[in-house]
């Protein structure tokens, strides 16, 4: 397997608080690695480093072989790292088909026209097909939440970043996801996920690091990882709930 993402020694701080502290791990070309950690523990942190929407305290983040630590968010997207995030914001007053076109014209640079076939692609793959001509704004949760993704798959990336997409869903919606996101990675998309509701994170994931303030505390195999006790100290008290969904 060929190496797609290095994140070496990353540090970020805001101030004298250090979020992310010498973080380290590589992941292969169609692999897809898991982030868990508690509440404040520096997940969307990291993830902000390797998109490009913060900059480096210190370290370096290699994709594809190249150094992007000084590339803007947007230079990494046109390179094949996208992302979603946390909170679903589209552009509320435009349509589904809007969003999405938006999303392949500016995130790849590409014209109108070659983006037609990659939306109808993307909006097929979703489940947003016959949805495509209604206002965002609309949408319910499950829906904004495909839009999401959607959005970031229209800039075709080769490493997919996702921040809670599961997160507000129901049983019966998260299972509706996990199916796209098993299509998605049969596809050959690099998927780096972070998630509180660990049983579905563990039936799409090959690895999973931990994380806790900003600190990398164990890596392994998704059931290496949850029955260590490294992470039932990290989640003392939480039910996770480790019966995967199929």
């Amino acid at each position: 397997m060929t190496m797609l993402l290095k994140v070496d020694k990353a540090v970020k701080e805001f101030g004298a608080l250090r979020v992310c502290n010498e973080i380290s791990f590589e992941i292969q070309a169609g692999e897809a690695l898991g982030i868990l950690g508690p509440n404040g523990a520096g997940k969307t942190t990291l993830l902000n480093l390797i998109a490009g929407d913060l900059p480096l305290t210190s370290g370096r983040i290699l994709f594809n072989d190249q150094d992007v630590s000084g590339q803007p968010a947007n230079k990494r997207c046109t390179m094949g790292i996208g992302r979603t995030s946390q909170i679903p914001r589209p552009f509320t007053g435009m349509t589904v088909y809007e969003n999405v076109l938006l999303a392949a014209q500016y995130g790849r640079r590409k014209s109108e026209a070659d983006s037609y076939h990659v939306c109808r692609d993307v909006l097929a793959l979703t489940g947003l097909l016959p949805l495509w001509n209604t206002v965002a704004g609309n949408l319910r949760l499950l829906d904004r939440k495909r839009l999401e993704l959607a959005r970031a798959l229209a800039t075709q990336p080769s490493l997919l970043l996702l921040d809670e997409i599961a997160g507000g869903l129901t049983d019966h919606e998260v299972h509706d996801l996990l199916a796209i996101l098993r299509q998605i990675r049969a596809q050959g998309v690099t998927i780096i996920w972070i998630e509180h509701i660990v049983h579905a994170l563990v039936s799409v994931v090959d690895r999973i690091i931990a994380i806790d303030f900003g600190t990398l505390l164990i890596e392994g195999t998704p059931d290496e990882v949850i029955h260590s006790e490294t992470f039932r100290q990290v989640y003392f008290g939480i039910d996770t709930d480790l019966e995967p969904v199929t």
